[in-house]
């Protein structure tokens, strides 16, 4: 059992963010039926690098636990599929560009009118409102536009982006998938959908930390400063004698003082430049050079040691390579092998979060294009959408 047994979900999205969150449904029970261009298939089966079964290994990694149908929504056939589809389904995942759906008759209001516990989430590039409601968007410009890349990078370099370039992606499809489960329980009391809006910014602009109230509140706006933190120091990554990077996060006076003690040198508790967190913002630059000087001594497996023994939060500066070989990766199941018909033995990222009592899984990888008939997916739908109707709100839901 899943938590999100016999729920139906449409996902006639594309690339990454909405299908994220259908993704993440259907690791936990949904059933999931993609929809796809005829003949072309999602821009994901593309992007990255490709695998033996001539889609990527992003697309079999993000599009697992789906089975996916061609309709071309653009036609009057395709239109009339996809009302065939949700109005037996309980939630539809689109993110086209804001107005498209309703051009082609498959505005929320509409696909509604036949279906009123339709829950349907839309990904955007600045949401439904606002004057850049039609203006298309994708994660790096989201990420631009929140001030997240005017932040990353070094203090007297450009900016940068983040390592993963799908960044901006994943966090509006975790939002998504969180709006979908709340108007899920919203529905469980009304018996009737809503819309989610979710832009692409939201996910990011919610994560700034406390840069958003500091400025409005004192206009103080934050710059680069590459692997440094405002709050606190040291707080930076560190390269050891054997080449290796590591990273130290001393976000209080009590761990700083387990890190001098680790070090040998107390002595610079005496000095008034290292005796406070906010003594050792103002002298950054010294502090982290003495940091620096010890690590530098040392290899980075007895920098983390030592201050892993000692309580101080620090760890290696990991490639994927170092990251897939560790054994904590394994024992957590934190990534999942498996065996595809297509393209042989992959691994992927695992199911998140980890429920102990009704857990998600992965059946499948991201399976090749128009598998299913969409006519028969509808047949089936329709001719148990009654036996649905008679269950109970939290049964359906599998809560």
């Amino acid at each position: 059992m899943r938590p999100l047994d016999g729920l139906r979900v449409v996902d006639a999205a594309t690339i990454l963010a909405g299908p994220f969150a259908a993704t993440i449904l259907a690791e936990f029970g949904a059933e999931v039926v993609k929809v796809e261009q005829p003949g072309v298939g999602d821009p994901m089966r593309r992007l990255g690098t490709q695998s033996p079964a001539g889609d990527t290994y992003w697309w079999l990694s993000d599009a697992r636990n789906k089975v996916s149908v061609e309709i071309d929504l653009r036609t009057g056939e395709g239109a009339a599929q996809l009302r065939g589809l949700v109005g037996s389904a309980d939630v539809l995942v689109e993110n086209f560009r804001t107005g498209t759906m309703e051009e082609w008759g498959l505005g929320y209001e509409d696909l509604r009118k036949a279906n009123p516990r339709l829950i349907q989430l839309s990904v955007s590039g600045y949401g439904r409102t606002g004057p850049l409601a039609t203006t298309a968007g994708v994660a790096r410009i989201a990420e631009a536009f929140t001030g997240l890349t005017h932040l990353t990078g070094e203090a007297d370099g450009p900016p940068a982006m983040s390592g993963s370039s799908g960044l901006a992606d994943y966090t509006t499809g975790l939002y998504g998938a969180i709006g979908v489960l709340l108007a899920l329980r919203a529905r469980d009391h009304t018996g009737e959908g809503q819309l989610v809006d979710v832009a692409l910014y939201d996910g990011i602009a919610r994560l700034l930390d406390e840069l958003i109230p500091v400025y409005a509140s004192t206009g103080a706006d934050r710059e680069r400063m590459g692997g440094e933190t405002h709050r606190s120091v040291p707080h930076n990554n560190y390269l050891a004698a054997d080449g290796c990077w590591v990273t130290v996060a001393c976000t209080n006076d009590r761990m700083f003082n387990r890190l001098v003690e680790v070090m040998g040198r107390a002595d610079l508790l005496e000095d008034e430049r290292f005796a406070s967190n906010a003594s050792r913002i103002a002298n950054r630059e010294d502090v982290n050079g003495a940091i620096s000087d010890w690590v530098g001594s040392l290899s980075a497996d007895q920098v983390v040691q030592g201050c892993t023994e000692a309580g101080v939060p620090c760890g290696h500066v990991n490639t994927v390579a170092d990251y897939l070989a560790h054994p904590q990766v394994e024992a957590r199941g934190s990534v999942v092998t498996i065996d595809d018909p297509r393209a042989g033995e992959i691994t992927v990222p695992g199911v998140v979060p980890s429920l102990h009592s009704t857990p998600g899984s992965i059946d499948r990888l991201g399976g090749p294009l128009g598998e299913a008939d969409v006519l028969e997916v509808i047949r089936r739908w329709a001719r148990t959408t009654g036996d649905r109707e008679t269950m109970g709100g939290d049964q359906l839901c599998g809560t």
